[in-house]
């Protein structure tokens, strides 16, 4: 008899454990999120200085209307970042609230009875829903990110070709076609 209460009280511990992995995936995904949120708040924030300073100044750029313009766009798509960035961690911190509570639910429900079952599957599926969210706004964070790059790369090259000498841009214009080719 004794063997068998050891055989039970482990298969209830390492049903409890099972979560943990979640709980510590969770742990890791809401760290990279918040840092993610800090460098997205702090793009915010710079983008907002220089924004102030392109309009109260006038300097003579021939340039600086596409300047405005880049740096309004950006920072609209930095605020959106930061958004669904803060989505995203909302969204992991629900699922390791859960996840906990399903560790919680297998215990009392060892110990209360099997009718209960279904609770600690429930939570468990409310948790792994609550992480695919998560990812799905950190896929749709990541393409805002990259449109961001993107655009500022386009705009600092079209000032580079403004500035820089002829024979540099048809230079650089030759490379980028070729490398073009394996976007």
């Amino acid at each position: 008899m004794p063997e068998t209460n050891l055989s039970y009280t482990l298969a209830i511990l390492s049903a409890m454990i099972t979560p943990a992995v979640l709980i510590s995936a969770c742990g890791s995904l809401a760290i990279s999120t918040a840092n993610r949120l800090g460098r997205a708040i702090d793009r915010t924030r710079r983008l907002s200085e220089r924004f102030r300073e392109m309009v109260e100044t006038q300097p003579d750029s021939p340039l600086r209307d596409d300047e405005i313009s880049l740096l309004f766009d950006q920072l609209s798509r930095a605020t959106r970042r930061a958004r669904l960035l803060q989505r995203a961690l909302t969204s992991t911190y629900l699922a390791l609230t859960v996840f906990v509570a399903t560790s919680v639910v297998i215990a009392v429900v060892a110990v209360s009875g099997a009718q209960y079952a279904w609770i600690p599957t429930a939570l468990g599926m409310i948790g792994a829903g609550l992480l695919f969210y998560s990812s799905i706004l950190l896929i749709a964070e990541a393409r805002v990110a990259r449109t961001t790059i993107d655009n500022e790369m386009s705009f600092l090259l079209r000032l580079g070709r403004h500035y820089a000498p002829k024979e540099l841009v048809e230079q650089q214009r030759a490379h980028a076609s070729f490398f073009d080719r394996f976007r």
